[in-house]
């Protein structure tokens, strides 16, 4: 029965290969270095009493213990609760006590958090340090010190082995109920996505508590190297690229719009990748398009969720697609078993025709068992034949490729026009001095909402409302365009990456921003 390590004994049979390099601290692991840690992390957690289907949250930075720290859970049964090192502990709290977790896996500030909400989590047996010793808590080297020879547990396809909780944009987090027949699929369509081999290097630059990890886990699956990056910066990321002569590149749309402000001659630091990953939100044609001319390295824009482990069950524009680009508008043609369909928002049972704006469904192995102890947010996005509601909206043409128009929450009404925030947001990036922006609605008494932006002026510009009202007006119909422009430093995303609309909606429509 399947184990969603035992790639990890595969690969060890090939000992001297590097696995993982971690340039920041100036180390590397080879496949045989990463089963044997794996395997003693693993058999320590069992020597603490940890057993098949308990879970066991981790909350530390990504890093090789962060990664290990998954592995030897899947290893022995357990089930993964990753979460983000800058969760506060009311958040940290709600993960430990809604997962039931028995331990934390975290370093030694974290464990400091962690015995504050202790009495609080009933469930809550062992806390595990990395970097220290602290009171109360097992030190991470004691693991180590545990024996090596841990065989994978016998699991089943719909196991439990993780549970992934959304960022939490709209009320509580919800945790994604992840199997090893979903981490399995999730694997070998990646790699398959990027036609992965042993060859290959991965500059990989998502954080480990999200599912973004995948990828550096299909590299692992296809016994190729994986170059950690804890904390993206873009000189930094250039420079790895060069230095390790990666091929398969970690990104994200900021990322690849901030590549665009690059100097002349940057490309050089990207001449040996044959492939960029782009996910975690919207690619703007205005960005996407300009990067390709300018850098030529063909775009793999991926569309999945944590409920789908990325493009375990989704979608991806690959390069044999560009011949056709479509404009630079899709996130591409289902992989591997995946299947999607568009339904009409509000009636999930009836199936809209191509080029029709609907709600996205998915279909296929990596789609979640439901969320962790909430039938009934379960019961309205995992519908009994299968199919995943995943809140995004979108339309298929007649060649099958799937475009994103917006998330379902995240349209505006106003006076009945519906209006896409992205759809904005790829204009206003298009303006010379803006590196940034995000469009969302505030309530307004008589239209319902109205589009309000958050600009962030690229460096050293100034710009001012007045005239970027003046240029979307120019680029898009009346009724899109924002009724008020608020200049900022940033917009708030998870990560830096996926953008929270709720947040700014928190932060800027109670100002009144909405009566403009």
């Amino acid at each position: 029965m399947p184990n969603c390590t035992t790639f990890l004994d595969a690969n060890a049979c090939n000992p001297g290969k590097i696995a993982l390099v971690v340039p920041s601290r100036g180390e590397s692991y080879t496949y045989a270095d990463l089963r044997d840690r794996v395997a003693r992390v693993g058999c320590g957690l069992r020597g603490l009493g940890i057993g098949h289907g308990e879970r066991v949250c981790i909350y530390l930075d990504s890093s090789v213990e962060y990664l290990v720290g998954y592995l030897a859970l899947w290893r022995i049964g357990a089930v993964a609760v990753p979460t983000n090192r800058v969760y506060r502990e009311s958040e940290v709290l709600y993960a430990v006590r809604n997962a039931g977790a028995v331990a934390v896996i975290t370093d030694v500030e974290g464990a400091a958090l962690v015995g504050r909400i202790r009495d609080r989590a009933p469930t809550l047996r062992h806390v595990v340090a990395v970097g220290g010793k602290t009171d109360g808590a097992t030190p991470w080297t004691d693991l180590l010190r545990a024996p090596a020879d841990l065989r994978a547990a016998n699991c089943r396809f719909d196991d439990l082995c993780q549970i992934q909780y959304t960022s939490g944009t709209t009320g509580k987090p919800k945790g994604a109920m992840l199997t090893h027949g979903n981490w399995i699929a999730a694997m070998d369509a990646e790699r398959d996505v990027l036609r992965i081999t042993d060859d290959d290097i991965f500059l990989g630059i998502y954080p480990m508590g999200h599912v973004g990890v995948s990828w550096g886990i299909a590299t692992l699956r296809a016994g190729g190297t994986y170059v950690v990056m804890e904390r993206f910066d873009l000189a930094r990321y250039l420079d790895l690229a060069r230095e390790y002569r990666a091929t398969v590149v970690a990104s994200m749309p900021p990322v690849i719009h901030s590549l665009l402000q690059t100097p002349p001659g940057t490309e050089t630091a990207l001449a040996t990748a044959r492939v960029l990953i782009s996910g975690g939100g919207p690619l703007m044609p205005g960005i996407w398009k300009p990067f390709h001319e300018r850098f030529g390295i063909p775009i793999v824009n991926a569309y999945g969720l944590s409920e789908t482990i990325v493009v375990g069950t989704g979608t991806a524009i690959r390069p044999e697609h560009y011949a056709t680009a479509d404009e630079f508008k899709s996130v591409g043609t289902p992989v591997g078993f995946s299947e999607v369909k568009i339904v009409d928002a509000n009636d999930s049972g009836r199936e809209l025709p191509l080029g029709e704006d609907g709600e996205i469904a998915l279909r296929g192995p990596a789609v979640a068992l439901g969320y962790w102890q909430m039938p009934e947010e379960t019961r309205a996005a995992f519908l009994p034949d299968g199919w995943f509601l995943t809140g995004d909206i979108g339309h298929q043409d007649r060649g099958g490729m799937l475009y994103i128009t917006d998330r379902k929450k995240d349209m505006i009404v106003m006076s009945g026009w519906k209006i896409y925030p992205t759809e904005v947001e790829d204009v206003l990036v298009q303006h010379p001095g803006v590196r940034d922006a995000a469009v969302f609605g505030c309530p307004d008494e008589h239209r319902g909402e109205v589009p309000v932006a958050v600009v962030v002026p690229a460096d050293g510009e100034k710009i001012t409302p007045d005239g970027i009202i003046a240029f979307a007006r120019e680029r898009l119909a009346g009724y899109k365009v924002p009724r008020q422009v608020i200049l900022a430093d940033e917009v708030p995303r998870v990560n830096g990456w996926k953008l929270l609309r709720k947040r700014l909606r928190e932060l800027y429509c109670d100002a009144g921003t909405s009566a403009a």
